[in-house]
Parts: structure tokens; sequence; C-alpha cells
């Protein structure tokens, strides 16, 4: 048979084999890819010709008593059939690149053997960067399966009773489907003398990492792994430029510290030098969970297989390194800000710096780190509403509650700082509120106590309404101390939903996950840690709300803060097109067109529930009033997509599709449209 050179009439006979595989029942169901993946909305033939995707594995690697490494491994598409890495029997070139390095006998971090020396174009500076190997080849062995020989022999010495790792990280272009790049990598780590393998790295998984980034995918996207990125990002890797270390327990904190860092309080930027001599600062950076949150990737909370094998090694194992990448501004080597001088070692550190003290805020690392309103000691009032009477149209509502702290004792209202409870309606979209407080309740015994409102429930109301509790006590922690400070021991927002007319009750539609809001806050707490749980929060971000109250007439006109509106223009930051500042209390100013999100901003699902990023919305949702947009009263749909598409083209285009009938936006992008919402999101 003569040798088929033509890559076209190949690429057709796969298409012809593929088609006959799905005419057998073995086609590539399109229920293997996700909403937001562009590859779930490919027609039959498309998906099964292409096979979207890329995965690596490695079966093993040998190492010759001369030093020479090979690695095994597999190319394949989402559903394990084999790829041809030159894309010529397969669609879409897949180009590959290999790190070899090993964690050194009593070391926790690795130390790589595949290295180069970086030498900046600009200031001429070299230094020893961890890298991928050169020189190697590639064997085919069968379809999708490769044998890589590294450039790089090992040393004659190598001790061949450690740990050894082999990353492989790459990228197949399938843009020619409009399927962009896709990208994967993998680690295989083992002992090359054949002993079990006891000892790895693996402080910080990748999932935690992907609560805020989604999809972590750096140097161009391929680096998607926290095991593949410490291979190279460990002591042995400098930029050469600055003259920082990218070791990730520096660079991490320092990158998520940003702004807190006290060098860059100081007027000194955090900047890396980066390929393509490109220069990345992060002085700006706000963590969205705050600075002293180590909790948000040090998970010890974990278990089973979600669970890091060195989850609490920052509390069993704290060094100047680590601590220093934050702590910037204490010099070890001199004992400047370091109360207990200097340190030559980290041999001591754990001896004053335990896991958990006696005290908040002590020498210890978790006490060293307490949030002050989330702090152990504070006694933690909290609220339960028990019964709403008078709750119909025409009535003051009369509310009876208890008010505990988190061991039982009764707290009275009158011993709260501050303790409002809110009247909100309808349900189907709030519309008006009323705040009152109830500081003044009546005291009906045994930690019972009752409110009723001033306001009145309108006489015309219909559907179901919700009051919403909201307080804090101001208490003194560690007093006498050095350390004695006041801060807001804040409740949890409890609401309750009640009919005023009768009818069944109706709780407002879901449209976002607080778990997924407090996966990158922590625990999100706004306007003085009195709004913590969404249901509260929309009672007053309605959309008839603006923030006109606190703005000056001559800031005019008002900015809305509508709760979408306000959460898809905040998450959009500098992304957007527009101007987007609220005046909040006290006449401050916060403006939000710096701020970067971690995630991927098409990904509707990061906050979304189920489907509720969909079209259409649910009938007889309110206009918003958004006196700085496009157009001023606009209606729910547009609102919720304008919030980030800001442009006046696409304001345009949403009001030539609306009529005194309302508006047509589903017809397109409707959820089984051609440019549904999930569709013209997906990657």
């Amino acid at each position: 048979m003569r040798f088929i050179r033509n890559k076209r009439l190949l690429i057709a006979l796969g298409a012809a084999i593929l088609l006959l595989l799905v005419g057998a029942g073995l086609g590539a169901p399109s229920k293997l890819y996700k909403s937001n993946d562009k590859a779930a909305y490919l027609d039959e033939r498309t998906l099964n010709f292409v096979r979207p995707g890329l995965r690596f594995q490695i079966s093993k690697v040998d190492v010759g008593s001369d030093g020479v490494v090979k690695a095994y491994f597999k190319i394949t598409d989402t559903v394990g059939a084999g790829l041809d890495r030159a894309g010529i029997t397969t669609p879409g070139v897949v180009n590959s690149s290999f790190v070899l390095a090993r964690i050194p006998k009593g070391a926790s971090q690795y130390l790589s053997y595949t290295v180069r020396t970086q030498t900046s174009p600009s200031s001429g500076k070299s230094a020893i960067q961890a890298g991928a190997d050169t020189g190697g080849t590639y064997t085919l062995v069968a379809e999708g399966e490769y044998v890589y020989t590294f450039g790089t022999k090992l040393p004659a010495d190598v001790d061949r009773s450690v740990t050894h790792s082999v990353l492989i990280y790459g990228n197949r272009n399938l843009s020619a489907f409009d399927l962009g790049t896709n990208y994967a990598d993998t680690v295989f780590s083992w002992v090359p003398n054949g002993s079990p393998l006891t000892v790895t790295r693996d402080v910080i998984k990748t999932a935690t990492c992907n609560k805020c980034h989604v999809d972590l995918g750096f140097h161009g996207g391929s680096r998607k792994s926290m095991e593949g990125c410490v291979m190279c990002h460990q002591p042995q890797t400098i930029d050469p430029d600055t003259g920082n270390t990218v070791d990730m327990v520096v660079m991490a904190h320092k990158i998520h510290m940003g702004a807190n860092l006290p060098s860059v309080a100081g007027g000194k930027d955090y900047c890396i030098i980066g390929n393509a001599n490109s220069v990345n600062c992060y002085g700006k950076i706000e963590f969205p969970a705050g600075p002293n949150t180590c909790s948000s990737c040090h998970i010890t909370t974990a278990t089973g297989a979600t669970r890091a094998a060195q989850a609490d090694a920052h509390l069993k194992n704290p060094t100047r390194a680590a601590c220093g990448a934050c702590h910037d501004d204490v010099d070890f080597a001199s004992g400047r800000g370091h109360v207990a001088g200097p340190q030559v070692s980290d041999n001591l550190c754990a001896n004053c710096h335990i896991p958990q003290g006696e005290l908040d805020f002590d020498a210890s690392i978790m006490g060293a780190h307490y949030i002050p309103t989330l702090a152990p000691s504070l006694p933690q009032p909290r609220i339960d509403i028990l019964t709403i009477d008078d709750g119909v149209a025409g009535r003051k509502p009369r509310v009876t509650f208890t008010l505990k702290d988190k061991d039982g004792n009764i707290v009275k209202p009158a011993d709260m700082t501050s303790l409002n409870l809110l009247l909100a309606g309808p349900t189907s979209d709030y519309a008006t509120y009323v705040s009152e407080t109830a500081r003044a309740a009546q005291d009906l015994g045994g930690g019972r106590f009752a409110y009723t409102f001033n306001a009145t429930i309108p006489a015309d109301a219909k559907g179901s309404f919700t009051i919403g509790s909201e307080g804090y006590r101001n208490t003194v922690l560690s007093p006498g101390t050095t350390k004695e400070q006041t801060v807001r021991d804040a409740i949890l927002n409890v609401t309750r939903t009640f009919s005023v007319d009768g009818k069944p009750v109706e709780n407002r539609r879901q449209i976002v996950s607080l778990d997924k809001c407090n996966g990158c806050h922590g625990f999100l707490s706004l306007h003085g840690s009195n709004r913590n749980q969404i249901e509260q929060c929309v009672l007053c971000h309605n959309p008839n709300t603006t923030d006109t109250s606190r703005r000056a007439a001559a800031q005019n006109p008002p900015e809305s803060v509508n709760f979408s509106t306000m959460i898809h223009r905040i998450h959009a930051g500098e992304e957007q097109t527009r101007d987007y500042t609220i005046i909040g209390f006290g006449g401050s100013l916060n403006n939000f067109n710096e701020v970067g999100y971690p995630g991927i901003l098409s990904n509707c699902a990061s906050c979304h529930v189920g489907t509720s990023h969909q079209l259409p919305l649910k009938d007889n949702l309110l206009q918003v009033t958004d006196p700085r947009g496009f157009i001023p009263k606009v209606n729910p749909e547009t609102n919720a997509c304008l919030g980030c598409h800001a442009s006046r083209a696409a304001a345009s285009h949403a009001l030539a599709n609306t009529t005194a009938l309302g508006e047509s936006c589903s017809t397109c992008h409707g959820v089984n449209g051609d440019f549904s919402v999930a569709r013209v999101h997906a990657r």
C-alpha cells in the first residue's frame, strides 16, 4: 500500500472512520462537556471528528545506568482516544514540554535537573532558573503513545533513593474549529531505586486555587496544576532583573498580600519581570478574603483526596521565607522588626510560633492571623425569628425573636450597639424596604423578645414579604493587655418570609450561592459587618435603589446599587468600558474600575446557581433605575447583560430589541438559542 502523504486526505479518512464509530454507538456524547465548553455545542459529526480536549498521562519513567531518562506517556482527547502530536492523523498539533526534578533528602521542596541561565535583555543580569528540558527526542510507540528521551542526563552520583518527578505540559491548537487552544499538564512521581513513594510536595491543592481562579493556566495557559508549578517555582529560580525569588512559598504570599505588603505601603511595588521582558507588578492586588485569611488557601479541614498531604505545613513548620514574604519589613538577619531578635535559621521558629495558643492575637500562627471580627473569644450574638404576627396588608407586623450568644446566654436588645429589623417586599422582586431599630423590643422572658413595626404593610400589598435582621455589639477583646481592641461582634443575618394576602409563601428566587461568594471572599461581610447573607443584601439592593441618599447634588446623577447591576459591574472591574463609582456611608468614594477579577469573567457559573443566568428571566421583574446608564429605566434582562457588557453598542442593541410588549432577548439568547447565554460565554 502506498503511504498517504496528503494531510487533508488523511483527516478525511479519519473522519469517515469516526463517523462509522458513531453509527455503531461509539461516538463521543456531548454530555462529556460542560455548558461552558464550546465543544458542548458542536454538531455530532464535527464533535466525533475533532474529539476536543487534551490529556497527558505518564505511565512510567526509566533512568538508565548512563543517566539517560525516558518518560513513557500518552496524549489523548477527553474520551481517552490517542492523539497524533504532529496533528496529521488527528486534528490539532500538540506541543509538549518536560521538566525533571527531585526532592533532595531532608528537603521539602524540589530541585530541578532541567535548568537554564536566564539573562535579562534590559539589564544584562543573569540568574539560574528551573525550566523545560532541551535537546530531547520523541519516539512514536503507537497511536497517541510516545517515549520522550530527555536531553538532560542525570549525574553519575544521582541519589536514586529520593523522590523524582516529571512534569509534562502543553497545548493542542484547535483554532481551525473555533475551539481555541486546549491546555493540559500532569506530574508523575516515583523513586528510581524502586522504593515506595513517601515524600511529596503537596501543600495547596489545585482545586483550592480554582475556588477563585476557576481554571489555573499560567505562562500562556499550559501550566495548570500546583503539582507542576512548584517544580519550577522553588528557591532555585530567581528573577535576574529584580533579584526576587519566584519560589512559590514567597511569590504566592507576596502576590496575594499585594497592597497590604509593608514594602508596598512604604512606596516600593512588588514586581517580577517575566517572559518577553514583561513587567508584572502586584502592588494593587487586594485579596478578596483579606490578607490574614490563611485558611482560604491552607485548608486543614478537608478530608480524603481533597486534603493536601502537607495541609498543615504552615502551622507546624513556620519558616523565615514564608513569614517574611508577607511581613517583609522584618529583617531576620539583623532582628529588625522581630521581637525575638535575629534568626539565623528556621530551627527555632516553631518554639514561639506554635499552631494555636491560649489567647486571641498571641504569637501562635492562628492567633497572630485572627481577623478581629471572627476571633474565637467573641460571644457571637445570634438571632432567631420565631413568629410574625399581623403580617398582612394594611397592618403593622409584630416580630417575636430570640437573642442569645453562642453559649446560650440571653442577650438583651438594649445591650446591642445596633439591632435593626428590615421589612421588604414583595419577594417577586423587592421594590421597597424600611429599616427600624429593635433595641427597645419588648422583653417576653426566657430570651424571647417582640417588636412591632411603626411601618405599615401597604393596604394593596400582594404576595409575600420578608423581614430581615442585622446588628452588632461592640465588644472589647483581650482587655487590659497590649492587644486590647474593640470590635464589632455581628449577628448572622436571619430572614423570614411570610404571605401578606393569604396565598402560599413565595420565597425570593435564588440567583447566586453564598458558598460560591465565600470561596473567594472567605466570609463575606459588608457595611461594617452588618450584612453577611445574600438574603439580607437583596432586601436593600433592589431595582429601585441608588446611592442618591449618600451623593451630594454636585455629584449627580446617582448610581444604581441594584444587586445584579452592582455585582456584575464590580466584578467586571478593570474590563469595564464605563466608570462605576458608588458614594457610600460618610460620602466615601468607592471606585471599582481597577478590580481585577481572579477567575474567568465569562464563567457565569462561578457565582450563579443552576440555570439562573439563562434567559428568559422570571416574568414580572421590575425595571432597574440606572441614572448613569445609557438606559435610565432598563428592563431586567437588558440590565443583567449590561452589567458586564457596558458599551453604548450593547445598550443600543438591547434597546433596539425591546418594544412596548417587552424584551425579546430570549429569542436569540434563550436557553436553546443559537446565541444562548451559556453558549456565547463558553470557552
